[in-house]
């Protein structure tokens, strides 16, 4: 048991190493500055201040002749956003220019019918529903769009007053926007404003853009607003809002300047909850720019405020001051208002018990992983192991999967770390049930997310289907029973037909991802399967080569020198037949491989060539993998067609040596006649036949290379100005 325990530490140990070295080959790539140009496919006419984005590096926007550019990588997905078209996502596959060119969408300027004012009764009954709807907007959000739907049908047949429109419109925004469905919310705070365009709904629709990723149009939106007679708190809103975009946008100044003047507004007029939030604001702006000594003042500042509110914004300010002072490493600060949130969240759960909407972070189990992790970056591991079970429990208690895997993982680390494999292996093992629970919850919840927005947007087509059908029946107020039920039928085909298209597109989607899937495998299957064929042809070679030895002594009448080799090739033969189905074996391998060959090779050649081979260090031999038999052709190559012709004794040199951490340079290099007397030397019949080692290790060192980015890299060249003597600089990375 507890070698099958070790054997599972080794295991994850692997895991992790892998999963570390291929995370970090995509950052390895270079980046360069993309340079584009988005054009209105229809007239080919260019698109200013278009929000161009890759996700979590880098934002700009297009200038006046549709051009921007931006610092990438091959491999980023660039993200082209604008209210006038939809979304375009596109891949960086090189260096060159691109040209995104889009459709202009085209909006609708259908409104709501000018008819009579709506009877008082009806009146009530939109108000009625309306309230209902936003009774139920953060619990259910298909009932609570239901409820805005049986609004508007409250008035069907009749007049929609302006008023009503931008109430039921301003209500379906707020829906989508709580339910994180901002480019939805856009559309129904835009309907609003149509009907009615207030500074609430506004200041509304501003923040879906931003939401929304729409900077540009959310940062105008705000601007605008600045021109109107704004009360004090919407004001406050305003600025703090084009703080929020600046801040998304990486303009550290321009968002703390208007960060700093809501908070001038609030504090003169004593808006003291925005007080608390723009302090803290300012605070993650500063920290985000560098000025770690202005952040402190201002978090400090936001956290004192905090205390005087209630127990949920105290507790939330401060999780954030301690995650400031995780990232300037003050981990005993950290620790200290983490214990002090840990004791204000227990005491609100025994008072009040758990809210169901309550922020993941201000949970015990958090708050004692984190608390945890500040432990374990000081080597403190003993004192880190309690806070990680109590997150354990706490996290099994409340089914916080993610805690307890984060959790189960670092306690397994910290006890593999102490050399304590039993429990390392238990906790992996918990850590590896946890990881499979969650995700099979996972995609349970995106399973229910995908039913969830389909259910969404139906529901919004029907109130779509509402207006429209007020537009053809403005004449038919006699007939609006029959109507409606007309009405619910053609909900029903549109249901069904969305339904449809949506299965279709969806099926449509996984037959490409099947199809491209399967092509990369047939690839990646037949780079294998020529690896092989290389690998089993190298043998006969190598093998065909030593016996040529055997058969040259023998012929001498050498037995004991015959005797002698055979013993030493049937060791390096049991070495390389072991390798034989092997991709890769550890550097160590390969070197104890060379030298039984070299050794071979100078046995019956002494009169020719001495060697040696030196092994750097600082090379941590078995940290580094390189396929079998990659050195030996050219070890081969330099004996047999480079000193065997010398007329003087001549030297093999074969160094090992570390570039960096990352990084094995191996030298090859002979004194013998050179390449180019060599080719002179062959007979007719040599000069028609190809070198099979040679080739073979060409072909080989291709396909590694486009199986694993560029892992080995072969120059040769000449040692003297005369042509003679060779080297050969292998480069071998490590991942």
């Amino acid at each position: 048991m507890r070698a099958y325990k070790f054997i599972l530490c080794l295991v994850f140990l692997s895991i992790s190493t892998v999963s570390f070295s291929q995370g970090n080959r995509r950052a390895e790539a270079p980046s360069f500055q993309l340079k584009g140009k988005v054009i209105d496919t229809e007239n080919f006419s260019p698109i200013p201040r278009v929000n161009v984005e890759i996700t979590g590096k880098g934002y700009t926007t297009t200038n006046a002749l549709g051009e921007f550019e931006i610092k990438a990588q091959v491999g980023d997905e660039l993200v082209i956003r604008s209210i006038d078209f939809n979304t375009v996502y596109y891949i960086v596959k090189d260096q060159q220019k691109i040209t995104v060119q889009v459709e202009k969408a085209v909006e609708s300027k259908k409104q709501l019918s000018k008819r009579k004012r709506p009877s008082s009764v009806s009146n009530d009954f939109f108000k009625v529903y309306i309230d209902s709807a936003k009774t139920y907007l953060k619990r259910d959000a298909k009932q609570s769009i239901e409820y805005v739907t049986k609004a508007l049908e409250s008035v069907s047949g009749k007049t929609a007053s302006n008023l009503q429109n931008a109430v039921a419109f301003e209500t379906l925004g707020d829906i989508n926007m709580h339910w994180q469905l901002p480019d939805l919310a856009i559309g129904n705070y835009k309907q609003s404003i149509r009907s009615m365009p207030v500074a609430n709904v506004r200041i509304k629709l501003a923040e879906a853009y931003m939401r929304n990723n729409n900077y540009q149009e959310s940062i105008d939106e705000y601007k605008s607003l600045l021109n109107l007679d704004l009360s004090y708190y919407q004001q406050v809103l305003v600025y703090e809002g084009l703080g929020d975009n600046y801040q998304a946008t990486d303009e550290t100044v321009k968002s703390v300047f208007n960060y700093q003047q809501a908070l001038n507004v609030a504090n003169e007029h004593k808006i003291t909850p925005k007080i608390t939030n723009l302090n803290s604001k300012i605070g993650e702006a500063y920290a985000k720019g560098g000025a770690i000594e202005e952040a402190e003042g201002y978090f400090g500042n936001s956290l004192k405020l905090s205390r005087s509110e209630n127990k949920t914004r105290a507790v939330s300010e401060t999780n954030t001051v301690a995650d400031f002072y995780n990232k300037k490493q003050d981990f005993d600060k950290e620790i200290e208002l983490r214990q002090d949130a840990l004791s204000q969240i227990e005491s609100m759960e025994f008072e009040d018990g758990v809210a169901d909407d309550i922020d993941p972070a201000l949970t015990p189990q958090r708050q004692n992983y984190k608390i945890a992790n500040a432990y374990a970056a000081q080597d403190k591991d003993e004192e880190a192991i309690p806070f990680l079970e109590r997150s354990i429990e706490e996290a099994g208690k409340k089914e916080d999967l993610v805690v307890e895997k984060d959790a189960t993982r670092k306690l397994s680390e910290i006890y593999r770390d102490a050399g304590n494999f039993d429990k390392a292996a238990e906790n992996y093992e918990r850590y590896a049930n946890v990881l499979n629970e969650l995700y099979v919850k996972k995609e349970q919840e995106l399973s229910q997310a995908a039913r969830f927005s389909k259910d969404i947007v139906l529901k919004q087509n029907r109130i779509a289907s509402l207006e429209n059908e007020r537009e053809i029946n403005e004449s038919r107020y006699q007939l609006a029973f029959d109507n409606q039920k007309l009405i619910e039928k053609n909900n029903l085909v549109q249901k069904w037909v969305i339904g449809s298209l949506i299965i279709i597109a969806l099926l449509l989607l996984y037959t490409a991802y099947t199809q491209t899937k399967s092509v990369r495998q047939q690839k990646y299957a037949n780079n294998l399967l020529a690896l092989k064929s290389l690998r089993t042809q190298m043998n006969p070679h190598f093998i065909f080569n030593a016996l040529n030895s055997v058969n040259s002594f023998i012929a001498s009448n050498d037995e004991r020198a015959a005797n002698k080799y055979l013993s030493e090739f049937s060791q390096l033969m049991r070495s390389v037949l072991e390798n034989s189905e092997e991709d890769f074996i550890p550097l160590s391998k390969e070197l104890e491989l060379l030298r039984l060959y070299v050794k071979l090779e100078h046995f019956r050649f002494k009169d020719k060539f001495d060697y040696t081979i030196t092994v750097d260090e600082d090379i941590n031999v078995d940290d580094f993998v390189i396929p079998p038999m990659l050195l030996q052709p050219y070890v081969e190559n330099a004996v047999w067609h480079g000193l065997r012709y010398k007329e003087e004794m001549g030297h093999l040199h074969i160094e090992f040596k570390q570039q960096d951490s990352e990084t094995v340079i191996i030298s090859i290099m002979d004194d013998g006649i050179g390449r180019t007397k060599s080719a002179e030397l062959k007979t007719d019949n040599q000069k028609k036949q190809k070198s099979k080692g040679m080739g073979n290790i060409k072909k080989r060192i291709s396909i590694l290379n486009t199986m694993y980015k560029d892992k080995v890299d072969v120059v040769v060249e000449n040692v003297f100005e005369n042509e003679e003597g060779t080297r050969v600089k292998l480069t071998l990375k490590k991942d």
